[in-house]
């Protein structure tokens, strides 16, 4: 006897006609008619049933304050970034609780269930890492949190950023991260990444960077990134997020880069709206697109996966959570409208950030925790296409958010009146 089963589903591998059997919270069976009685059913009629979304890279700290105190005009990384910095001081712990939940909301109603969140540690007082931690144990039973510590600011270029980053981690932060091309000089870029990735080998912690955020192709921190990682034994633990700058690079040199990420174990985190948004900004035409080589890194066997980045904040005055927009945007982008790469797409957004994360129970066997989507739509590029309505989103085996089919009453002249499915 099951708590739950869901029947006849439509699974992102391409299985059909499955049933799932889901009890004390957690995944038991996944197989084709299921004998078996439950205190509930769910008719999933064909649809996609998947794992929930994950966001490998987003600032939460930031998220929601579009427009204070101004407006970024110029639209570029840098007046973002000297934006964040006038906001900074006028921030509480209160507004940043408040804008986070308050997007924690949106993201579970397009069924993001977890989240890795950049928090910066540049202003002494630590108010966003100690607000973020106390949304992270908010919103622990619906949602995981993961986060990082961030010096926007640069860990060597900003005053006491290197000691407030240890402080932050010894807060309970869970990841290191780092600027390195935002240091002063290459080298100080360089010598950043050397000691940020010893701190996090002797911590027993993942390391996440943001990495040659640039469209100056001689910005090649992920080189040393993924030297540094191999070095100290962080296989697997370890992600360069942006790396634009390869848009950029001359391919040669990609030839020989692209192999050392792999060898290194180094994650590729990609942030297709931001990218496509913040890079090229000093190009005329042809304008460079700006996100990096992610069919390359996929094809070499690199861990790609697609962040939202930002959310009306100081960078983008758009979003919603929603991380099929995201990968609509990476799809297109980076071209891949080939059915294996649209595939590649939807795991962009869910099982690669996962790994990259560390979620050992997520996912849709037996063993794993009851979180699931039902999407109206019958497969992962239909849900793309579409960005298919979140039918239902659960959580350990409980719906905790759920929304209609999406439909449209049609009167055309001529014909009868008719209900046309968003399929």
């Amino acid at each position: 006897m099951f708590d739950l089963i869901i029947r006849n589903a439509n699974l992102p591998d391409g299985r059909s006609g499955i049933d799932i059997g889901i009890r004390d919270g957690r995944i038991e069976v996944v197989e084709a008619a299921l004998a078996a009685q439950a205190g509930e059913l769910i008719d999933a009629d064909g649809m996609l049933v998947a794992p929930p979304f994950v966001d490998a890279h987003f600032h939460m700290d930031s998220t929601l304050s579009y427009g204070l105190p101004r407006v970024n005009q110029s639209g570029t990384l840098l007046e973002g970034i000297a934006l964040w910095g006038e906001l900074k001081p006028q921030l509480t712990q209160e507004a940043i609780v408040e804008r986070a939940l308050a997007y924690c909301d949106w993201a579970v109603s397009k069924g993001l269930l977890a989240i890795r969140s950049h928090v910066d540690v540049c202003d002494p007082r630590l108010l966003a890492v100690e607000a973020l931690l106390h949304v992270r144990e908010k919103v622990k039973p619906y949602l995981d949190l993961q986060l990082v510590a961030f010096p926007q600011d640069g860990v060597l270029r900003a005053p006491g950023a290197l000691d407030n980053l240890k402080r932050a981690l010894d807060m309970g932060v869970d990841v290191v991260g780092g600027i390195p091309h935002f240091e002063r000089t290459m080298s100080e870029g360089a010598e950043s990444v050397r000691i940020l990735c010893e701190l996090a080998a002797e911590r027993g912690l993942r390391v996440d960077m943001h990495c040659d955020e640039t469209d100056d192709p001689l910005s090649r921190h992920i080189e040393t990134l993924a030297f540094h990682a191999q070095r100290l034994g962080l296989q697997g633990r370890v992600a360069g997020s942006h790396l634009t700058s390869m848009h950029s690079m001359d391919n040669y040199y990609v030839s020989k880069l692209i192999p050392l990420i792999r060898e290194a174990g180094v994650a590729a985190i990609a942030n297709p709206l931001i990218n496509i948004t913040l890079q090229g900004r000093h190009d005329s035409y042809p304008k460079r697109r700006g996100m990096t080589r992610v069919p390359e890194l996929l094809a070499a066997g690199v861990e790609v996966a697609f962040g939202h980045d930002c959310v009306m904040d100081p960078w983008y005055p758009l979003g919603s959570g929603d991380m099929l927009e995201v990968a609509q945007m990476g799809l297109h982008v980076g071209q891949m409208t080939g059915q294996a790469a649209m595939q590649q797409c939807f795991a962009a957004v869910t099982t690669a950030p996962a790994r990259i994360l560390g979620l050992d129970d997520y996912g849709i066997a037996p063993g794993c925790r009851a979180d699931l989507l039902l999407l109206q739509a019958r497969d992962p590029i239909e849900a793309i296409r579409l960005r298919a309505t979140r039918l239902l989103v659960m959580r350990a085996g409980k719906v905790i958010a759920h929304s209609p089919m999406a439909t449209a009453t049609l009167n055309l002249p001529g014909r009868p009146a008719s209900t046309a499915c968003m399929l």
